[in-house]
Order: C-alpha cells, then sequence, then structure tokens
C-alpha cells in the first residue's frame, strides 16, 4: 500500500510580492493616520487582504513594517538629477510652484514622518532613516570641504519649504514667484558650490 501525501504547492514569487506590496501600502495608510502606537497588525493586514502572520514572515514584524514604510516615505534619489550648476534654481521653481503635496502618497509620507519625530519609540527610526536616504546621500552628492554641514543646512532649507508648501493655500503668483526663485535658488546653490 501506498500512501501519497501532497504538497501544498508553494506560493508564486508573484503573489508574494504582490501581498508584500499590499501590506506596506496598508501600512503606510495606518501609521500616517494613526502614528506607531495607534496602528494594529490585524487592521493593517486586513486592509491588505492578508493575514497578520505575514506581517512577521515579510518584515519581522510591526518594528520592520514601520522602518520600510519610513524608509519609502523618504527619499533624494531623483533631487539631483540634471545640471549641477542649475540645481538651486530647479529646487526653488519646485516649491514656487506648489501648494500642496502632489499626492495623498506624499501627504502620508510627511505624516509617517511628523508622527515619527514625535514620539519617543520612532524618533530614533527616523534619525535613522533620515540620514541614510537623505541627508547622507546629499553629504556624498555635494561632496568638498564641509559637506555634512552643507548637507545639513540643505535638509532643513528643504524640509521646512516642504512644511510651507503645505500650509500655503495657492502657488506663488508674480512678482514675489520671481523673487522667491532667486532668493531660494541662491540659498540651495551656496551649499551646493561650496
Amino acid at each position: 500500500m501506498t500512501i501519497r501525501v501532497a504538497l501544498a504547492k508553494p506560493k508564486s514569487r508573484r503573489n508574494a510580492e504582490a501581498t508584500r506590496a499590499a501590506i506596506l501600502t496598508a501600512g503606510r495608510t495606518h501609521f500616517a493616520r494613526s502614528g506607531y502606537e495607534g496602528a494594529f497588525l490585524r487592521d493593517i493586514a486586513a486592509d491588505a487582504g492578508a493575514d497578520a502572520a505575514l506581517i512577521n514572515r515579510y518584515f519581522g514584524g510591526k518594528e520592520g513594517l514601520f522602518v520600510a514604510v519610513l524608509q519609502g516615505s523618504i527619499r533624494s534619489d531623483k533631487l539631483f538629477e540634471g545640471d549641477r550648476s542649475k540645481l538651486g534654481r530647479g529646487i526653488a521653481r519646485l516649491f514656487a510652484a506648489k501648494s500642496n503635496p502632489a499626492s495623498d502618497e506624499a501627504l502620508q509620507g510627511f505624516h509617517i514622518i511628523l508622527r515619527a519625530a514625535t514620539s519617543v519609540t520612532t524618533a530614533p527610526y527616523l534619525n535613522d532613516a533620515v540620514h541614510e536616504r537623505f541627508m547622507d546621500p546629499i553629504a556624498e552628492w555635494l561632496g568638498g570641504e564641509n559637506q555634512g554641514v552643507r548637507a545639513r543646512l540643505f535638509s532643513a532649507l528643504f524640509i521646512g519649504l516642504l512644511v510651507e508648501g503645505l500650509i500655503r493655500d495657492k502657488p506663488l503668483e508674480e512678482p514675489e514667484r520671481s523673487e522667491f526663485i532667486a532668493r531660494c535658488g541662491a540659498l540651495f546653490q551656496s551649499l551646493v558650490d561650496h
């Protein structure tokens, strides 16, 4: 007599990637709305259409999921594309045009960062993520003398203008727009040109 055991088919990589992405999206929504302490794994999993155990499997738990969401909210990779000598004015033009974040995702990311900054539990994760994903790449790109100080000032100016864009009710109009671009562009460029 032969006994056959049916082995469960392994889930396809595509489904695992889709589930991981759904968990990240749900986590982003919950952390933005409720912060780290107010977000619950069972709710995140339910919104992702997944079992809560998969959060542990893919991210190692709530802490790992939060770090992954936080890192996805902080990016500098597209900031330094183009001509180095025109970077300051280019950034200034972007900030002059924006009155609100470009998308719900950008707004969620900003809420996640603000909530992380005000929590004793998550502030160290934010510090690590800001250095790893924003300030260190900026310092490396800037290069030269005092690159760490220049990167810190660049980051502070950039983040401050993000906040200003969130609370501004409309894009800047002339002649204020031109003056803003000239002055703001010069500030950024002074940090680039060392």
